[in-house]
């Protein structure tokens, strides 16, 4: 029994220190390694070297976010053919169906996806 509670002493100890060890980096040691000499020159803007100038601020076209989001849709889920493609002799028949079953639907995605023009890049 006290080989079990033991278990859950180690847990709640690596938790606790997961948690503590960022929190004192960030909010302990950060104050007291930083300078601590602001001047204005350096609480300005810094773009190059240049002044900055215009809003800060750019909207974008909705287009960039979905395009993005296409790929890193896709791009997990081509990530799934590679355990498959190592394993693929000993999962036999029923592997191969169910792996057409899902490239089936990333099929669909895409062609789902090109048939709203959200790859079109204009």
């Amino acid at each position: 029994m006290v080989s079990y509670w033991n278990s859950y002493v180690f847990i709640s100890l690596f938790l606790l220190l997961g948690l503590l060890l960022p929190i004192g980096a960030l909010w302990v040691a950060g104050p007291l390694l930083r300078p601590k000499n602001p001047t204005p020159e350096k609480l300005t803007t810094y773009e190059s070297g240049v002044e900055p100038f215009g809003e800060a601020h750019v909207r974008y076209n909705v287009r960039y976010y979905l395009f993005a989001l296409m790929f890193v849709v896709f791009d997990v889920e081509i990530m799934y053919l590679y355990p498959w493609a190592v394993s693929f002799d000993s999962l036999g028949l029923f592997g191969l169906v169910e792996m057409l079953i899902f490239l089936g639907l990333v099929v669909l995605g895409l062609l789902y996806a090109w048939k709203k023009k959200v790859l079109e890049w204009k």
